[in-house]
């Protein structure tokens, strides 16, 4: 059966978890707009020892694809060390933003750069666990807003068993309808391993990336339900922490 869950305080997460009724996690294990490598986390013992389905979400910080060796090359360096932090406290995947390249870029750089990071993880063994590149609500030459591009990609990284984070603000503000959307993504990806289910504060198509609590944004509730019983995946919604709870019980209630 699906977990459902939500994103919670890195510092403490079991208590928010048992706050909200959930039975999934994902947090961060460090400042997700900083350059850090993460160290053990203080509550990692209780947190291997629940019976919550736990996901991490690598730092924002994090561009693979952009043509800036001074960004991609410690950005390669810094998901597979978070990779390995989440594998030790017993992550089912680590979820990272597909990246973005500057203007005028050429779009066939960044999939090649998506690429090698998956080839050169591999030349060292491979990530600790599955690494799911989650679609991105802006920017007009990033690699995972247009689902158009999103092939691209994964015709280069689908090889290396990529796993594909649906989420439902991103896919409203970056211009792709949520109606049939699970058979879109499936025929591009095969699969989607986790949906982030999130309200929009913004218009479809704005590019804004900022989440709303159920019925309280741009997106009917029920078509974010229709989205997750689709998918048939774990569930985590990044709404805001006051209404989690709520959000959760609805779609634990319609899914």
């Amino acid at each position: 059966m699906s977990a459902i869950g939500a994103h919670v305080d890195s510092n403490d997460p079991l208590p928010a978890a048992a706050a909200n009724g959930a039975a999934a996690i994902q947090f961060f294990l460090t400042d997700p707009q900083a350059w850090k490598a993460p160290s053990e986390h203080p509550h990692a013992d209780a947190i291997r020892a629940s019976e919550l389905t736990v996901y991490i979400h690598a730092p924002y910080r994090i561009n693979v694809a952009t043509t800036n060796n001074r960004i991609r090359v410690p950005s390669r360096k810094l998901l597979a060390q978070h990779a390995t932090a989440a594998a030790a406290i017993g992550a089912k995947a680590i979820i990272v933003h597909g990246g973005h390249l500057n203007e005028g870029d050429d779009p066939g750089i960044g999939i090649e750069n998506w690429r090698k990071t998956f080839a050169y993880a591999q030349n060292d063994g491979g990530f600790a666990l599955p690494v799911l590149i989650e679609n991105t609500a802006g920017g007009t030459n990033a690699m995972a807003r247009r689902f158009d591009r999103l092939a691209r990609l994964w015709d280069a990284v689908g090889e290396f068993g990529a796993g594909f984070c649906l989420d439902t603000c991103h896919a409203h503000a970056g211009g792709e309808d949520l109606a049939g959307i699970v058979d879109r993504v499936k025929a591009i990806t095969g699969r989607i391993d986790l949906v982030h289910a999130n309200d929009s504060r913004d218009a479809f198509d704005s590019g804004a990336d900022r989440h709303a609590t159920f019925g309280q944004g741009q997106i009917d509730p029920s078509v974010i339900a229709d989205v997750c019983r689709a998918a048939g995946s774990d569930v985590i919604v990044e709404t805001p922490a006051a209404g989690q709870g709520d959000d959760i019980a609805y779609l634990r209630a319609s899914v």
